[in-house]
């Protein structure tokens, strides 16, 4: 996993990421499952989010008993959105694939992407949302699902983890999605203070509790995520994730926010999927 069990760190403190050993035994891992809790996270991503939904429908599909001990979700992103339908609504995952699709091919149409003037980035995600997010979604994502955004005004990273009400999940995770100028000029409101996109401070949110799954479109140091193989053997840490330093990462970094064609679109997908589930296979969680 992406780290160990451990308790919460003092207020302010950085606990890094530690991974298992590779040859630890399958009853020591369920063990390891058992004593502590275990989260799942999805990584910023943009338009890439569909290497998520690939692995979100391979962890649904081949990782049933585990998803079952996951505790908490959490997210940044596209990645929040990923994870809020794996949460509370895995049987429209499919449903979700054909909205970013649909979407990803909108945004292509425009002259310049989402920045076209005229163009409603946020608009067309919302709709997106209400129509695949059910009137108690909120309810299945109070305190489970942790989003990453960010304080438009001071900068400041928060995680929000409660919603009363379904628009108030839909709020957060709109924020979430908020890339300055490239999604529109105001930002997102909620309670009473404006929030941006929460990639921009903390990519890949680590719960201070538990062991964590990770999982990204970027090769790096995760559990699910492509496995790049640079030649200077580098990497870099970007708001909380990092990043293997390759030329396949420079390209999906573009990726991100100008989405690819179709065809590409549908090879990240099952890149996902295929990820997520030789994580299940190599971890004896494959059902």
């Amino acid at each position: 996993m992406g780290n160990r069990c451990r308790a919460a760190p003092p207020s302010g403190g950085e606990v890094s990421q530690r991974r298992q050993p590779a040859d630890a035994s399958p009853a020591n891992r369920e063990l390891a499952v058992n004593m502590c809790s275990l989260n799942l996270t999805f990584s910023a991503c943009g338009f890439l989010g569909i290497y998520h939904l690939g692995a979100a429908v391979a962890l649904h599909r081949h990782g049933t008993t585990l998803l079952s001990k996951i505790q908490n979700y959490a997210g940044a992103s596209g990645g929040a959105l990923v994870a809020a339908v794996l949460l509370s609504h895995p049987e429209k995952l499919e449903q979700c694939k054909e909205f970013t699709y649909r979407f990803a091919a909108d945004v292509r149409n425009q002259r310049l992407g989402a920045i076209t003037p005229g163009y409603d980035f946020m608009k067309q995600l919302r709709e997106g949302m209400e129509s695949i997010l059910s009137a108690d979604a909120h309810k299945k994502a109070h305190t489970r699902l942790h989003v990453s955004i960010t304080n438009a005004k001071t900068l400041k990273n928060s995680l929000i983890s409660s919603y009363l009400t379904r628009e108030d999940l839909i709020t957060v995770l709109l924020a979430s999605s908020f890339v300055p100028f490239y999604a529109g000029i105001k930002p997102v409101e909620y309670r009473g203070e404006t929030w941006i996109d929460g990639g921009l401070t903390n990519r890949l949110p680590i719960l201070s509790t538990g062991q964590t799954m990770t999982v990204s479109p970027f090769s790096g140091k995760l559990d699910i995520c492509p496995q790049d193989k640079s030649q200077i053997n580098l990497s870099i840490k970007i708001a909380k994730q990092d990043f293997i330093l390759s030329i396949a990462n420079f390209v999906r970094l573009n990726q991100a926010l100008f989405p690819p064609s179709q065809v590409t679109m549908e090879s990240l997908y099952h890149k996902g999927f295929n990820d997520a589930t030789r994580f299940l296979w190599n971890k004896s969680y494959f059902e």
